[in-house]
């Protein structure tokens, strides 16, 4: 698996606000990374994260969405 490149969260397609979520946004930006939930959750329905020498949580929920919390 290839390192992802780091993304602006500004331009994360949660934030189009729709309600449709523009994958195209991302897309639109070649130094944007896309990486699929399932390859970050193999399976699992959490996964720890370390950023800066902090622990985060990425947990799926049961209708499909996604908490990250410290």
């Amino acid at each position: 698996m290839q390192t992802p490149a780091a993304f602006s969260v500004l331009n994360h397609p949660s934030l189009d606000n729709s309600g449709r979520g523009s994958a195209a946004t991302a897309q639109s930006n070649p130094s944007a990374a896309l990486v699929e939930s399932a390859d970050l959750l193999k399976g699992s329905k959490t996964v720890g994260i370390l950023h800066n020498g902090s622990l985060y949580r990425l947990q799926a929920t049961k209708l499909g969405k996604l908490i990250l919390t410290k």
